[in-house]
């Protein structure tokens, strides 16, 4: 039986039944932050619904609390709850979703991996073997991630030019986004009891679209031996496999996690993986999820933003399970909230790279944009990270991360997608 609203959800809503993404939100200025629940143009006051007594009832103690029976629509049939538990979207402030404890970045997209090997070591060498036998990742800093739509300062370090030239003090001359998503965990693990591949989908609350901006000319000059230090204080330490892909200045999280549950609609199978995996990481069923990802840049000073890239999340080579399992098998406990990235997606073809290092391979060559050109970001830029999934009966939509270089602000842009459809909504409504 179809899922159906008692809240009128137009056809091009983000929000409808089949998705009930979660955040935390303020419904004015001046409120104390509240979970909520996105549905339509609305979000659920989850603290009032819990105020009420609805989640103490038999129909709403478990996992389905939302799906009520029609003699159980508490909700429904109570106009003056409906009035305080359903607040406009448009008037709400969007915050992190979750209180962060840690946060790993993998490096999970096979396509990004070579190009970046290539880039810097040649062709012989793009990838190292270890890539292929387990999830290759660093642990990052939490305290810079950040909700979509917030401030993004161009950091300062040390670069080096090529050649016997020393090295520059100032900004960054090479800023870049960086096309990802990431896992939320939901229960964690006890320390020293890894988690099983094939349960680690229990472990996982749902995903949100990431950005991790870098710094790509300072960890170019700073990252050996040890990894850059300014990208500890700063921002978090950068990956030391592969330089210079990474030195984060900041990292933006959509507001809304879309929970794995609405998006089994669009599982796939993922990539055949060549070599077998060791048996710790052999997962039963291998299954990615059908996201189509585009990243649009809108330069400074301009109305109209350009697609710079499409991929897709079923590029990922080590699914988000094996992340999480391999994070755990030396007995390392994740906690609830903890927050597990991608890496950055890259497809197969050019105009499927995920960030612009790749697509303008390290600025050896231009974009052109309604005009102008970029190798790298400017102050102002604005990156507007989107996808959709679909099947037979429903769409899936996917938006985040509107950012300006130096001053961040809302960027509402018109979506038209038939039927239903799923949102990771990355817009910050001020």
């Amino acid at each position: 039986m179809a899922l159906k609203s008692f809240i009128e959800v137009g056809p091009d809503s983000h929000f409808p039944i089949q998705n009930l993404p979660f955040g935390i939100f303020k419904p004015e200025p001046t409120s104390p932050p509240r979970p909520g629940v996105a549905i339509g143009d609305y979000v659920l006051d989850l603290s009032t619904i819990s105020v009420s007594g609805l989640f103490e009832g038999p129909f709403l103690s478990g996992s389905d609390c939302f799906l009520q029976v029609p003699d159980e629509a508490k909700l429904r049939d109570n106009p003056n709850l409906r009035e305080k538990s359903l607040v406009p979207m448009s008037k709400v402030e969007m915050l992190l979703p979750i209180a962060i404890g840690d946060y790993t970045d993998f490096f999970s997209s096979m396509h990004h991996a070579r190009n970046c090997g290539i880039m810097f070591r040649g062709p012989e060498n793009a990838i190292n073997p270890n890539w292929f036998q387990l999830p290759i990742a660093y642990h990052g800093r939490s305290s810079s991630i950040v909700v979509s739509g917030t401030d993004i300062i161009r950091p300062r370090g040390q670069g080096h030019p090529s050649g016997n030239s020393p090295p520059y003090f100032g900004p960054s001359r090479k800023l870049d986004f960086e096309l990802e998503m990431a896992a939320v965990v939901g229960p964690g693990n006890e320390l020293g009891k890894p988690v099983d591949v094939n349960e680690a989908g229990d472990h996982i609350f749902g995903l949100v679209l990431m950005n991790d901006w870098s710094a790509r000319d300072i960890q170019a000059w700073e990252y050996v031996p040890l990894g850059p230090f300014l990208g500890k204080s700063f921002g978090k330490a950068g990956n030391l496999t592969f330089p210079p892909l990474e030195f984060i200045l900041g990292t933006t999280i959509s507001p809304w996690i879309v929970t794995l549950d609405a998006l089994e609609p669009f599982a796939c199978d993922a990539p055949k993986q060549d070599p077998q995996p060791l048996p710790y990481l052999a997962e039963k069923i291998s299954k990615n999820y059908d996201i189509s990802l585009e990243v649009q840049i809108k330069p400074a000073g301009q109305e109209d933003s350009c697609v710079v890239t499409r991929s897709n999340f079923n590029h990922l080579y080590w699914t988000v399970t094996q992340q999480l399992a391999h994070h755990t098998i030396n007995g390392c406990n994740l906690r609830p909230g903890d927050l597990l990235g991608t890496g950055t997606i890259s497809g197969p073809e050019p105009e499927s790279y995920g960030c612009l290092l790749e697509l303008t391979w390290n600025g050896q060559k231009s974009l052109s944009l309604n005009g102008t050109t970029r190798k790298f970001l400017e102050d102002g830029d604005e990156v507007v990270f989107s996808g959709c999934s679909k099947v037979i009966s429903f769409y899936t939509f996917l938006k985040e991360t509107v950012t300006k270089w130096g001053l961040a602000h809302a960027l509402e842009k018109s979506c038209h997608h038939p039927e239903h459809q799923i949102a990771l909504r990355g817009i910050y409504v001020s």
